[in-house]
């Protein structure tokens, strides 16, 4: 059942009371012959009655949610079965009716189709990591059969955000990031640009409500000025081309709310600094047409340097081809121009689904399977991962939807995520090129193998054939694209095997150390087998290799080894002495306080210093404090003496060090200095989310020359876990240097 739509008992009485919408719905499709009405009117009968007795959280009858769904791919053009699929699309998750029924009654198509949407239902998982990486999993596998599964994927969501006042506002927010990292861009890479722009709005609404209040407040505001320039500019165009072409369409639109929230508030922009909030679309016959009226657009008014685009000799990978130029009005006012044919028109607004509004094609995987080859590629990478966090962080990146457009020598077009390096053009082409390379060449000058390719540079692979050469580890944190960090790895797993079980069993070990897990001999190794177990591996030597060459990340690894540990391994504290007869040794070994021992004193009240915020592992010493208690400082700190002997009270000062048998948190502060660029903040957070790392507190903010500082305050148990905390964001792209911080 939808946790998001948490369906409620009611009378078959107050169900019969409203009107789903569904005869008006009915109307519509009886007029189109493209339909079978009764076998529609069958599915919607079946689906009434399969949820006559729920309710969603609004108190409107279920049953409205699959109507409102079916009425929008009604509206994009969908076939039959697609829209029987969506009135169906919750009877099998939610109700007694099982596929077996729904293939007897409507067919294989169908089937398949309610089979792709229906979450996982039985299948055990540990994590809401898991949950949403194989339920996405699914989905794309499903895609991969037909791609009219996220067709209703795509309108369930879009319906379910419609409604999503009626949720708690957890909830609000969790589906809206979600939508924004997933269900818009794949909207996105389908070309079903209404979709995509509504989840985007519907998502920085709930997101980020005072932002969205304030553009649209700026939009208002501009309204009226707005409409009078844009019908002024559309009657000037539309003077100058009408006398020339036949069949043109002049119309004009204001940018989305979320185009303008990346603008402002992500990219840091003035809200008068956007060029294209109003935008004028010629739509002509042909595309000697097109270009005809680039060159009459460009002699009206001055177009900007550096705005012009043409995705029409280069389509974008969602088949959108079009003419994007940035012009200024006579009165300064920029404004862009979009222009395209007929043809190009229909896939714009509708994408994929115009190969059924349009019959440009059939369903399933025929006429349209070239456009849906990231769909391949993300079943691939999906099937080559090991984490499901990582499945989902590999989409993510896939999805993109910052895209840059470079060649091959030979004049091949690979379209990549923006910030992918010559490293991930390499694997776009082949496995085999990326697994034999050894340098890169970018419009013939040789560049790192750390280099970010840009839209219509050349790109040449240089490899080697040496026996041995290979992919090098460090690779892995240089790519971008799941697909180049899953080929990678996958070439360690075949090729590295021992080498692997040899890095992974030192990795395991340092961090079982770490985290004070302590066991030995048999007790050791049934407990690695049973980790093993629950990661899937056959032996704990698999164990071993897998975190040798990056398939399983160890320290994410650690809470539910932790867990497992602390409830059935870890040995029980020896009773308690009955008697004590050497008091002197009580006095030398003390007890531990928060964490530390300190020479010569017992229980007595300690405290961190603020001005150093020691973290265990860190060499520390004590300073008393006349009726406060005692402060721990770190001995290098700069209210340390360096010489104590000769400090003005050195009786103060007392010899401190950790207790290793104790398992310690402790609060640090990092300043992470990075390029300021868009979503430098949000790739910390996912990295300190992915790590498990707990944040207290976190403020970002803009320092000179383009540049940004973030301050975290988080949890860490050791000297060596804030190391490993430093490492892995100075993987982040920008980021090039952490301190700690200090009051």
């Amino acid at each position: 059942m939808k946790e998001e739509e948490k369906k409620k008992t009611v009378s078959a009485q107050s169900f019969d009371d409203y009107d789903d919408g569904f005869d008006v719905f009915f109307e519509k499709i009886k007029s189109n012959p493209q339909y079978d009405a009764e076998k529609i009117k069958k599915a919607y009968e079946l689906a009434r009655d399969a949820h006559k007795n729920q309710r969603r959280r609004s108190g409107e009858p279920y049953i409205m949610h699959p109507v409102a769904v079916a009425e929008i791919l009604f509206k994009l053009g969908m076939d039959n079965e697609c829209i029987i699929g969506a009135l169906l699309h919750d009877v099998v998750e939610d109700t007694e009716y099982n596929l077996d029924y729904i293939k007897k009654e409507f067919g294989g198509e169908v089937a398949l189709l309610v089979d792709g949407v229906t979450k996982l239902g039985q299948i055990p998982l540990s994590t809401r990591e898991e949950v949403q990486a194989e339920n996405i999993r699914k989905m794309f596998i499903a895609m991969n059969e037909d791609v009219r599964v996220i067709m209703i994927k795509l309108c369930d969501r879009l319906h379910n955000m419609r409604t999503l006042q009626h949720m708690p506002e957890y909830k609000q927010r969790e589906k809206s990031l979600e939508t924004l990292e997933i269900y818009a861009p794949i909207a996105h890479r389908l070309g079903i640009r209404p979709i995509k722009e509504e989840l985007e709005d519907l998502a920085i609404y709930y997101l980020d409500p005072i932002a969205y209040k304030e553009i649209e407040k700026n939009l208002s505001m501009k309204k009226e000025q707005g409409e009078k320039f844009l019908n002024e500019i559309t009657q000037q165009i539309s003077d100058k081309i009408t006398p020339v072409m036949k069949n043109v369409q002049i119309t004009s639109r204001v940018k989305s709310v979320h185009g303008i929230f990346r603008k402002v508030y992500i990219k840091g922009k003035n809200f008068e600094q956007i060029f294209d909030i109003y935008a004028v679309r010629i739509i002509v016959d042909s595309m000697i047409d097109c270009y005809n009226a680039l060159g009459i657009v460009h002699d009206m008014y001055k177009p900007l340097p550096g705005r012009f685009k043409d995705y029409i000799s280069m389509p974008k990978p969602n088949m959108y081809q079009s003419l994007h130029t940035t012009v200024l009005s006579p009165s300064g006012i920029p404004f862009e121009i979009q222009i395209r044919t007929w043809d190009m028109h229909r896939t714009a607004e509708y994408g994929i689904a115009a190969h059924w509004k349009y019959k440009l094609g059939k369903g399933g995987k025929d006429n349209i399977d070239d456009s849906l080859q990231w769909i391949h590629k993300i079943v691939e990478t999906g099937n080559d991962t090991e984490s499901p966090e990582e499945l989902v962080t590999n989409i993510k990146g896939d999805l993109s939807v910052d895209e840059v457009y470079v060649f091959t020598p030979n004049g091949d077009v690979k379209c990549l995520p923006k910030g992918a390096t010559v490293i991930d053009f390499a694997y776009a082409i082949h496995s085999a090129v990326g697994n034999k390379m050894v340098g890169a060449k970018v419009n013939g000058k040789i560049v790192n193998l750390d280099y970010k390719v840009k839209t219509g540079e050349i790109v040449e692979v240089l490899t080697s054939n040496q026996a041995g050469k290979g992919p090098s580890r460090d690779w892995l944190n240089i790519v971008t694209t799941g697909e180049a960090r899953n080929k990678i790895r996958s070439w360690f797993k075949k090729e590295r095997r021992d080498e692997n079980i040899t890095r992974g069993k030192a990795d395991v070990e340092r961090e079982l150390k770490r985290n004070f897990i302590r066991l030995e001999g048999e007790k050791y190794e049934k407990f690695l087998e049973r980790i093993a177990e629950r990661q899937h591996c056959a032996s704990v030597d698999d164990f071993y290799a897998a975190v040798g060459y990056g398939g399983l990340a160890i320290t994410r690894l650690m809470p539910g080894i932790k867990d497992e540990y602390n409830r059935n391994w870890k040995p029980k504290d020896p009773a308690p002495a009955k008697t004590v007869t050497n008091t002197t040794q009580i006095r030398q070994e003390s007890k531990s306080t928060n964490g530390v021992i300190v020479e010569g004193i017992d229980n007595c009240l300690v405290k961190m210093a603020r001005c150093c915020s020691p973290i265990p592992g860190e060499e520390i010493i004590g300073f008393i404090n006349r009726g406060t208690g005692l402060t721990i400082h770190k001995r290098d700190c700069v209210n340390v003496p360096a010489d104590i002997s000769n400090s003005p009270e050195p009786e103060r000062w007392v010899k401190a060090h950790w207790d290793s048998s104790a398992q310690i948190e402790a609060r640090s502060t990092i300043d992470v200095y990075a390029i300021d660029r868009d979503g430098v903040v949000l790739d910390i957070t996912t990295k300190m989310a992915n790590a498990h790392v707990k944040i207290h507190s976190i403020n970002a903010r803009p320092i000179n020359d383009g540049n940004c500082l973030t301050t975290m305050t988080i949890t860490v148990n050791s000297k060596e876990h804030l190391d490993s905390i430093e490492k892995t964001l100075r993987k982040i792209e920008g980021v090039y240097h952490i301190e700690r911080s200090t009051n």
